[in-house]
């Protein structure tokens, strides 16, 4: 069975603490991905992804100045590199999350994604049906 390790980007772009919104947009337009991790010195403390952006920050009317701890989510769901992509792809579906922070301890080592596994050729016709299940929710994230 795979591990998360074979399959996640280690290659992490991040934002910090003494970023703000509009630095972290910027990034996201620049990297075209859709979630920043935040990191402190080497820690993971939060992650912004662009429905963030959106729902806390310009439709609470918070400018691009605005600290990133003001609109960024606190309480992740993260996985150890040695976790199996089955695990992670039910931990997935569990919270119904297409990104999912790998971690050392509080270190950030890397992300895997929903299209991690998509390009992947998975054997495991249960992670298959855990990741079918994130990919059901229509635009905004209500399920169906």
């Amino acid at each position: 069975m795979e591990k998360i390790r074979d399959i996640m980007t280690d290659q992490v772009e991040c934002c910090t603490l003494l970023d703000n919104v509009f630095e972290v947009a910027v990034k996201m337009k620049e990297l075209n991905v859709g979630a920043i991790p935040i990191v402190d010195k080497e820690k993971l403390v939060g992650m912004i992804t662009d429905r963030d952006i959106v729902v806390r920050g310009v439709a609470e009317k918070h400018p691009g100045s605005t600290k990133v701890e003001d609109i960024m989510s606190d309480k992740l769901i993260t996985i150890s590199a040695d976790a199996s992509t089955k695990e992670a792809a039910n931990l997935m579906a569990e919270h119904q999350i297409r990104r999912l922070p790998v971690v050392e301890g509080d270190k950030l080592v890397g992300i895997v994604s929903l299209g991690d596994f998509a390009i992947r050729k998975m054997t495991d016709d249960q992670a298959k049906e855990a990741l079918s299940e994130i990919s059901e929710q229509n635009y905004n994230g209500v399920q169906h």
